[in-house]
């Protein structure tokens, strides 16, 4: 048994990043259904239930825009942060200098964007010992953020930088006002990313939940969609064209 729900995203700018395009961002048209899953779990998450993204509905018509800015290209070492708290009185500070570390990069990246998106959630038979894990339990949860607007961390369209501006809980989409650039249109979006798959299968990999230490390994699964009408049946290109 799985649980729906359709939902209104909209933003002034989305970047749903092609993989294959490393130095310089370049966007999807439209959104991978792993940064849908992402906008999702940022409404409400848990390990026992997993996002499907089942229906996306592009209303706005597809408008890149060009811009540059200057990005910080180091990080900090997570050994060197851990080996700075232990130092205790003696720590040194760990930092870098963002003005001899910065990039200026490109992006091309999406505007004024408006998607319908229709998903369920399934369960993944992951629990903790102190939770009753049931289905109809998660669907409220889910329900009441959604009608209140509830997160705890803001939505995002692809990247970080751009927040959802407005999300939406409805019954059904109005699919005239889908942008009639679309109508009656069969757009072949080629191969597409959509998501990651884990070899650790979001289980510990030490088999202790309380010190769990996860594998980062993951296959690329992409699939080839259709946007037909404006409307991308994901259910129905992820049963017949997914691949590895």
């Amino acid at each position: 048994m799985s649980f729906g729900f359709k939902i209104i995203v909209s933003g002034d700018y989305a970047c749903f990043t092609r993989p294959e395009l490393k130095v310089e961002r370049v966007s999807y048209d439209v959104p991978t259904p792993s940064a849908l899953e992402g906008l999702l779990k940022s409404v409400y998450w848990k390990p026992a239930i997993r996002y499907v993204i089942d229906e996306i509905v592009v209303f706005n018509p597809i408008d890149f825009m060009n811009v540059r800015r200057n990005e910080v290209k180091e990080k900090i070492p997570l050994g060197k942060v851990k080996s700075d708290m232990k130092s205790g009185e003696n720590a040194k500070g760990v930092y870098i200098y963002t003005s001899s570390c910065r990039n200026q990069r490109s992006a091309m990246i999406l505007k004024d964007v408006r998607y319908g998106i229709s998903f369920h959630f399934e369960m993944t038979g992951l629990k903790s010992e102190r939770e009753n894990d049931d289905e109809k339990k998660h669907y409220n949860i889910i329900k009441r953020r959604l009608e209140n607007g509830q997160f705890f961390r803001t939505p995002c369209l692809g990247c970080c930088e751009y927040s959802v501006k407005k999300l939406e809980i409805t019954d059904d989409f109005d699919y005239s006002l889908v942008a009639n650039e679309f109508a009656g249109r069969d757009i072949d979006l080629g191969y597409m990313l959509y998501g990651l798959e884990f070899e650790d299968n979001s289980k510990p990999i030490n088999g202790d939940w309380d010190n769990p230490v996860f594998s980062d390994k993951a296959n690329a699964v992409y699939y080839r969609p259709h946007l037909i009408n404006g409307v991308i049946d994901v259910q129905k290109w992820r049963r017949e064209t997914e691949c590895l």
